[in-house]
């Protein structure tokens, strides 16, 4: 998937698409609807990079991912934003960001290998909590559809932009020219009722410690 509009923003290594990936929690997975009149559906979903994968699990249910399990091919994409250039007119103003988009084929995992899937998912949005909590049921493993997409056979692109905003001839001296850095921030977890009193579980004092 070349990138034609900026080419000089885009990220050829493998580890730079592991890099954006790993940078956020909840992408937007597409699939087109087979029918007479083709149309795309989209949703937003939770997902972890395990080595040279994207996993996505979620209700048996599920549309979209029913469409993939049965063999349509997925279109996986994710932006991060880390900041908005405020330039002295609105056409050079922008922001930075981060953006891969990944598509291919999908592997519907069943058994050991879904079991496993979940958890390193888990494991990826929700570290060390898999350890503090009981292992899914085997009726909780038969409602949910958990697939694989292996970055190998897929094609993928990353862009990135970073910086301020350059030169502007015309720019106004009296006008602020910069970047607004925008970031994601944990705040103080809010207990359930009745869980008043009961102390953090490990894994979420270290996510707090750590900020990730």
């Amino acid at each position: 998937m070349p990138i034609r509009r900026l080419p000089d923003r885009a990220q050829h290594e493998i580890d730079q698409l592991y890099a954006v990936l790993d940078g956020a929690w909840v992408g937007t997975l597409s699939v087109v609807v087979p029918g007479e009149t083709a149309r795309v559906q989209s949703v937003p979903i939770l997902y972890g990079r395990v080595g040279d994968a994207v996993i996505f699990h979620g209700s048996t249910g599920a549309g979209t991912l029913r469409l993939l399990a049965s063999g349509a091919e997925a279109t996986f994409c994710v932006s991060i934003l880390d900041g908005f250039v405020y330039a002295a007119s609105l056409f050079e103003s922008s922001a930075n960001y981060r953006s891969a988009v990944v598509a291919g084929p999908v592997e519907v995992l069943a058994g050991t290998a879904a079991e496993d899937a979940v958890v390193a998912l888990s494991e990826r949005v929700m570290p060390g909590r898999p350890a503090e909590v009981r292992s899914s049921t085997r009726k909780e493993l038969a409602a949910t559809t958990v697939l694989r997409m292996p970055i190998a056979s897929a094609e993928w692109t990353v862009k990135v932009r970073t910086g301020g905003v350059g030169e502007e001839p015309d720019a106004d001296p009296t006008v602020w020219r910069g970047v607004l850095p925008v970031t994601t921030a944990f705040g103080a977890p809010v207990p359930e009722p009745g869980q008043h009193g009961i102390p953090l579980s490990p894994s979420i004092s270290r996510r707090l410690a750590t900020k990730q």
